[in-house]
């Protein structure tokens, strides 16, 4: 049970073990092997905490969608705050690779990485209107949901798109994983989980 108001809404597991969530009133929590909810408040200013991803570190980092923020969560030295360039670009999906974490900017068609030290590269889409959604980055860059664009891309790590698959008008596609042999698993917000093979996604 969570204090009133924290509204649950991303979650993961952390480098500890422990699950480690987003509370969309304000905070990101961690749940214990045991069950125990701990709950580290964002200044005000942060904005609307989103999903969260282990980074390549030690720490956990969260997308603040509405102020365009992202966020460092070290149990041992607090929350850092990253804001990105353009303050509206609505950061939600976001992931990490052996560098660097990865994000969705959905509301200015871009797809960005940071790197542990803040240093941060943006890279817009070909369609800036496609609304990425979830990142699932892997060893050769990153897997995009387009959701208004009901696609499927791979960006290398210079940005390039190397590989689309498209599906059907109002598939809508939005939460994103990898599976195994190299396959791609995304849900479709029509009803569908749809497994993309490697040559199926180029």
């Amino acid at each position: 049970t969570l204090p009133a108001g924290s509204s649950p809404y991303g979650i993961t597991t952390g480098h500890d073990g422990a699950l480690w969530f987003t509370a969309i009133g304000g905070a990101v929590g961690r749940l214990d092997v045991d069950g125990t909810p701990t709950l580290f408040s964002l200044p005000d200013t942060s904005g609307t905490p989103a999903m969260i991803s282990a980074g390549p570190d030690d720490a956990m980092w969260v997308t603040l969608n509405s102020t365009g923020t992202i966020g460092r969560i070290d149990p041992a030295n607090g929350i850092t705050l990253h804001p990105l360039p353009d303050s509206g670009c609505g950061p939600v999906g976001i992931g990490a690779d052996a560098t660097d974490v990865w994000f969705a900017e959905i509301l200015a068609g871009r797809v960005g990485r940071i790197a542990p030290d803040g240093a941060v590269r943006e890279f817009d889409l070909p369609d800036r209107t496609a609304r990425p959604h979830a990142v699932a980055p892997d060893a050769t860059g990153c897997w995009v949901t387009l959701w208004a664009g009901d696609a499927l891309i791979h960006l290398d790590e210079l940005g390039t798109v190397t590989a689309e698959h498209q599906f059907n008008d109002g598939d809508e596609p939005h939460g994103l994983a990898l599976g195994p042999h190299g396959t791609v698993l995304v849900a479709l917000e029509s009803g569908y989980l749809a497994t993309v093979t490697p040559d199926g996604a180029g």
